[in-house]
């Protein structure tokens, strides 16, 4: 604690430089908290995903639909716990700017499936007598203020009502979860899709199977897409991870862009602050000679010069993460189009490590430098 007066003073004696390599380094830890804010939410899905859930999709696109015949054949092989699917519906609330995933389920089977979402019985028993009944998340109901019993009506741009114009929905529940769950999800009735489009009746967009044993998944998956080997509609099946992340990366790799970013920016600020410290320790080469001469020890010095590096990094950065960690507070700036904007603990932690490990690199060399100055050469040379 002795040394707290002399490494501050050393570390403000160039004010100017000092404050510009704050300024940096807040700004790169700024970036990072933002960007790992951004590739968690676009990899939306894939922490909670489950091993022991498998998605069967045609073999040629998403996009082409399944059979609603493949169900009965899924649910008689040996291991299959429970069988449902879900179909895309893709409709328009209002504005085409208004995007959420609006999906096609059935009820009972995929709340048993997805227990991650959590709904009231009374909400439940709501939506399983009402044909027209939807299930949307907290913060979809958040962003247009829709509350239990308002009716919201949607364009179809793949299915077109047999009757009408627009398909009308009930919300009969506002469903809930743990940090993680996408809560920006609109859950109707598959029935009532089936019953009322023009085209497509019948058919499914794909299948969720959860199996008893999730070590089998790669087992299963082979079984379930040899029993459609040849048909009209022959599958292709993956664990629920790498279904939604083939789902993101569809937009690109939007985890790898982000890091690449952020490891270009950490490193370019990481050499401004080794070029302050190396500055630093040159114009203290007297100095320095003077604390050995006074009994400080090699590695007296090589600590002192490694705390003032370590110093201006968790300064700098720690008020540039903690920034950005209340600008994630604020919730989602897009409102509404990224389904989680959270600040994973994991990355605070990676975050702090790396302040860690650039402050270690940036005074590591002037401090070991520091640390051989012999008191001779450093007098004659001042």
């Amino acid at each position: 604690m002795k040394f707290i007066p002399l490494i501050w003073r050393n570390v403000w004696r160039r004010k100017f430089r000092t404050t510009f390599t704050l300024l940096s380094i807040f700004i790169a830890f700024l970036l990072f908290g933002i960007l790992m804010t951004l590739r968690n939410s676009f990899a939306f899905g894939v922490e909670i995903a489950g091993l022991d859930r498998l998605v069967l999709i045609n073999k040629i696109t998403l996009i082409m639909p399944l059979p609603y015949s493949y169900q009965t054949r899924l649910e008689t092989v040996p291991g299959v716990d429970i069988v449902t699917h879900n179909t895309w519906f893709n409709g328009i609330y209002q504005d085409p700017a208004n995007f959420f995933a609006n999906i096609a389920v059935v009820p009972e089977p995929f709340m048993k499936i997805y227990t991650e979402y959590k709904l009231s019985p009374d909400e439940m028993k709501a939506w399983l007598e009402d044909r027209q009944g939807v299930i949307v998340g907290r913060d979809l109901a958040n962003r247009f203020g829709w509350k239990i019993g308002d009716r919201v009506p949607l364009v179809g741009t793949i299915f077109q009502p047999k009757s009408g114009d627009v398909w009308e929905f009930n919300i009969r529940g506002i469903y809930d979860g743990e940090d993680g769950v996408d809560k920006t999800q609109f859950f109707f009735r598959y029935d009532y899709l089936d019953e009322n489009r023009q085209l497509g009746d019948g058919t499914v967009g794909w299948y969720i199977v959860k199996i008893a044993d999730g070590s089998r998944a790669v087992d299963m998956s082979r079984i379930f897409d040899a029993m459609f080997e040849n048909s009209s509609a022959e599958t292709k099946t993956t664990t629920e991870k790498g279904f939604v992340e083939g789902f993101a990366s569809q937009v690109g790799d939007i985890g790898a862009i982000m890091v690449a970013v952020s490891t270009v920016v950490l490193v370019m600020f990481g050499l401004v602050a080794a070029s302050t410290m190396a500055q630093s320790v040159r114009e203290r080469t007297a100095e320095l000679a003077v604390l050995k001469t006074l009994g400080f020890t090699g590695p007296a010095v090589l600590a002192l010069v490694l705390a003032e590096s370590l110093f201006i990094v968790f300064l700098g950065g720690g008020v540039g993460l903690a920034l950005a960690w209340l600008i994630v507070q604020g919730g989602d700036p897009t409102g509404g189009l990224m389904a989680i904007f959270v600040l994973p603990p994991r990355d605070v932690w990676v975050g702090v490590g790396l302040m860690t490990a650039m402050g270690v690199l940036a005074g590591m060399v002037p401090a070991v430098n520091a640390m051989r100055l012999r008191i001779t050469d450093a007098l004659r040379r001042h």
